[in-house]
């Protein structure tokens, strides 16, 4: 025993109970799944189950679905999740008890100046951001902001001209995201960019950081989630100041400009919020109190960093499913042809009505969604189908192994645009496909995404083809695509 240290008895009684508390702290949240009869992954101490599943987070959720069902619990370092794939109480959960129990989404108190964005407010904030915000992605204001899509969808085509004559290999979320960027920038500011040719624009710079997640403050929240708190009086945020502060300064330059201006208004979101806030000044009704200055600003910056990135993945996906299948890419290229003759113009109201088009577009979104997750955190303890949510305990909607779930969807790895034509779509659940989430706290934005992604692709798809080629990984992800021009013969 010689090499133990030499302390005294206190000492050693202090060091005991300090091993001992770290030891309950690190394992006390575990066995909440054991008592409610929910299985899943055993926890270990600290990191929970996050070092049991597989590396890429949603294959562990197809990988946990076909292990325990289409119920599970897991644990995010010491929190416990409960993970629902079940069609029955998604319905439950994000419709029927949506303003009950399940109105929030989880909230890790560390988002900055962004805490009051649409997708983050709570409660009677979300209520009241969420209807001022509804009625500017209605279809007659989408249909307004179509003609700055169709501006930006030339400048793509336009694009991919060289490229396709030279039968060149491109990397599509590139060219796609340089598209999205541009409509982002427009609709919501009404800036006209090239991001093709300025990729280092400081809107594009400052956009793409709000990806970049610090990956210690991941953990830091996980292993100490007590001090959230403090975190979020000291300002602790995923999101980088300068790009919130950007934007912040960028908005407010845009508001002073356009309240200086007799000259004709803007379509943008932007427009809108000032706008819905002038209104509100104007009424003085509390129950029609409009956005705040920094409501707006909120608004604006989580419009462009939730669009952004999701628009262009959507559309790099359908580049590839189509390349990988190119009879529906020549299907739907006939459906193109026939509703737009001799390639002409893409009109708003033909387009919203092309069935091939939308069964494409959906079945696309069913194997690469554009958020792979989802959730909720219950007010209060609901018991459902069986099964009792605590209160606060976060529920998971793991989207990705939904839609490929084998039971709901036949043959689910394979890309069948069938699957959503008017015959057969009748027969999907509409609890097992969640794109773009449901219920009252859904996408805001998605019927705008929709018509933005398919405006794209059909002109594209008017005078260019897709193929895959040997750069592209299909076993994984692609990271290439072949263009060339269209054959209209």
């Amino acid at each position: 025993m010689d090499f133990l240290p030499v302390f005294s008895l206190e000492t050693w009684i202090l060091l005991i109970m300090l091993i001992y508390l770290f030891i309950m702290y690190g394992q006390w949240t575990f066995g909440v799944f054991e008592k409610l009869g929910v299985p899943g992954p055993k926890p270990i101490m600290y990191m929970g189950t996050i070092t049991k599943q597989n590396d890429v987070y949603y294959i562990g959720d197809c990988e946990n679905a076909q292990k325990y069902g289409r119920i599970w619990g897991v644990y995010e370092f010491r929190k416990p999740m409960l993970v629902v794939a079940d069609p029955d109480m998604l319905r439950t959960i994000l419709v029927k008890e949506c303003f009950t129990y399940f109105t929030n989404r989880r909230n890790l108190r560390m988002n900055g100046d962004l805490y009051d964005s649409v997708s983050i407010a709570e409660d009677n904030q979300w209520r009241r951001i969420r209807n001022i915000l509804t009625p500017a992605f209605t279809s007659g204001r989408i249909k307004e902001m179509y003609r700055i899509m169709k501006h930006h969808s030339h400048k793509l085509t336009d694009s991919l001209q060289s490229k396709a004559q030279n039968e060149e290999i491109l990397t599509l979320k590139d060219v796609f995201g340089a598209y999205s960027m541009d409509v982002m920038a427009s609709c919501a500011f009404g800036i006209d960019m090239d991001s093709n040719t300025n990729p280092s624009n400081p809107l594009i710079t400052n956009a793409s950081k709000l990806f970049k997640v610090p990956i210690f403050l991941f953990f830091l929240q996980g292993f100490f989630p007590f001090l959230l708190p403090l975190y979020e009086l000291l300002g602790v945020s995923i999101f980088p100041k300068s790009s919130t502060d950007f934007f912040k300064k960028l908005v407010e330059k845009i508001t002073a400009e356009r309240n200086g201006s007799s000259g004709q208004k803007s379509e943008d979101v932007l427009q809108y919020m000032i706008d819905s806030q002038a209104t509100s000044e104007r009424t003085k009704k509390k129950h029609k109190k409009g956005l705040s200055d920094h409501e707006i600003v909120s608004q604006a910056t989580m419009f462009m960093f939730a669009g952004y990135e999701t628009s262009a993945s959507t559309l790099t996906f359908l580049a590839y499913n189509l390349a990988r299948n190119p009879e529906v890419m020549k299907h739907l290229q006939k459906e193109i042809d026939s509703t737009f003759p001799n390639k002409g113009p893409v009109q708003y109201e033909a387009l919203i009505q092309m069935e091939y088009l939308d069964s494409v577009v959906n079945e696309s979104l069913r194997l690469y969604p554009p958020a792979a997750r989802t959730d909720r955190v219950t007010k209060e303890t609901v018991k459902i189908n069986g099964i009792t949510i605590p209160k606060d305990m976060a529920v998971i909607i793991p989207i990705y192994a939904l839609h490929r779930d084998h039971e709901l969807w036949p043959e689910p790895e394979d890309f069948n645009p069938d699957r959503f034509s008017q015959k057969n779509r009748q027969n999907i659940n509409p609890y097992a496909y969640l794109p773009f989430g449901t219920g009252p706290r859904n996408c805001l934005g998605m019927r705008f995404a929709l018509v933005m992604v398919k405006l794209a692709l059909v002109e594209v798809l008017q005078n260019y083809s897709f193929s895959i080629c040997k750069e592209t990984e299909v076993s994984k992800f692609h990271a290439y695509i072949n263009v060339f021009e269209k054959d209209d013969s």
